[in-house]
């Protein structure tokens, strides 16, 4: 009896200290107002910003020929993340029958992707190792 009540004790301290833990996690996301899903949309400009806004261009294939594996891996995952808070405002944007400002910024980063892959696919070609070169060219598919 005396080791049972012990346990429930010792697992309900366990259980209120992950839930004070996670109420204070919530309680510092609640203070600083970062929320993750804000990610997936673009920021809010204030309505008396009267420039407009310029976007640059797509990544040209001799530009990311210079850059590194690693470097155009950062760079795909930087686009991948865009391109999904373009869609996301886009989609929640036409569920409100409202019109998606900039649609230009979508195929930019599209054909910037393409790019990317395109550049990969030609270092596995060039790569002298049969092997290594079919196992650069599974992961390029898988991207």
């Amino acid at each position: 009896m005396f080791i049972s009540r012990f346990f429930g004790r010792t697992l309900m301290s366990a259980a209120k200290s992950e839930t004070s833990s996670a109420a204070a996690a919530a309680a510092s996301t609640a203070r600083t107002g970062y929320n993750p899903l804000e990610e997936f949309f673009e920021a809010d400009r204030g309505r008396d910003d009267d420039k407009p806004v310029v976007y640059g261009r797509s990544w040209k294939a001799s530009e990311l020929r210079l850059k590194s594996w690693d470097d155009l891996h950062k760079l795909w995952y930087v686009l991948l993340k865009e391109k999904n808070m373009l869609m996301s405002q886009r989609q929640m944007l036409h569920a409100q029958n409202l019109r998606f400002p900039h649609p230009e910024r979508l195929p930019k980063v599209r054909k910037s992707m393409c790019r990317i892959k395109h550049v990969l696919t030609e270092r596995a070609i060039e790569e002298p190792d049969p092997r290594r070169s079919s196992e650069m060219k599974r992961m390029i598919n898988a991207l």
